[in-house]
């Protein structure tokens, strides 16, 4: 592998997260805030290590009998591009020589982070697990052009009527026995909207014009084989799209603090964060993740 592609720092370290093999575990939380990496790994029963660079910091430790890391990601699919490509690199090559392993590590990323519901019947912070995102953003189009054929793709394009300058968007789905964990849990399922943007594109408009005829009401109206598209986030299509890619698991857990359709926030979107990680940590401690 080429130094310009497998791009290394003096350390041995990869370039971006600044980290090497064995500060990760193949077990991983990530959020997009790293203020809020400390909120997670205050549930771990040791961290063993901690370490920032630029927006991502990651803690590794331990959780019960599991390994586990947590790691910010930043906002948005372009963060998640870099963050996931290098964590699939600590665990696919070896770094001294930059030669492919003859066995990479699945790894197993759980996405906690925060969203806004377009269904008006789904609870201010309450959690929704995303059986699959959409893709507003062009992430995977360079990865996977066949996500975009998905026919739930092709259907929801057609239902928007958005012009040819707006990406297609495109599907991934999160892993099936994640997903069925997190229901055993109570969490709601749904399907998440990846948007490139936290203002226009999920139709926020402060002192900016609309530029395309859809809203968040023609998007929330849009159903495929009696499924509906149930919240927004900026992370969730390029994680399930990648690790599906790359040979990962995934799944994303959302703590609702907003209602789009009702103009509502939640009152207390902290204890709804906290109690969103509580939820999950527990789980993985009890091995039911």
């Amino acid at each position: 592998m080429n130094a310009s592609e497998l791009i290394l720092n003096y350390d041995g370290s990869i370039y971006h997260l600044g980290i090497r093999p064995e500060h990760c575990a193949p077990f991983i939380i990530t959020v997009g805030d790293p203020e809020r990496v400390p909120t997670v790994s205050q549930f771990f029963d040791r961290i063993d290590i901690r370490h920032q660079r630029r927006e991502i910091c990651i803690h590794t430790g331990k959780l019960g009998n599991q390994s586990i890391s947590v790691i910010s990601t930043g906002m948005g699919t372009d963060n998640i591009d870099i963050v996931f490509n290098e964590i699939d690199a600590l665990f696919s090559f070896d770094l001294n020589t930059g030669k492919p392993l003859h066995s990479p590590t699945p790894l197993t990323f759980i996405r906690l982070g925060t969203s806004g519901a377009i269904q008006a019947n789904i609870a201010l912070d309450s959690l929704v697990v995303a059986k699959g995102a959409i893709g507003f953003d062009n992430l995977m189009h360079y990865y996977d052009p066949k996500m975009s054929d998905h026919p739930l793709a092709e259907s929801l394009h057609a239902h928007m009527g958005n012009p040819k300058k707006i990406n297609h968007p495109y599907y991934a789905l999160g892993d099936e026995s994640l997903l069925a964990a997190c229901i055993d849990l109570g969490m709601q399922q749904g399907i998440i909207a990846t948007n490139a943007g936290f203002y226009a594109p999920q139709g926020r408009h402060l002192r900016t014009q609309k530029v395309v005829d859809s809203d968040n009401h023609h998007l929330s109206q849009f159903k495929y084989n009696n499924s509906v598209i149930t919240n927004f986030d900026m992370e969730t299509a390029g994680i399930y799209g990648l690790s599906r890619v790359l040979g990962h698991k995934a799944i994303s857990v959302s703590a609702i603090l907003a209602n789009r359709i009702n103009g509502t926030f939640s009152k207390n979107p902290d204890q709804a964060v906290h109690d969103m990680i509580a939820t999950v940590t527990s789980a993985i401690k009890e091995g039911k993740l």
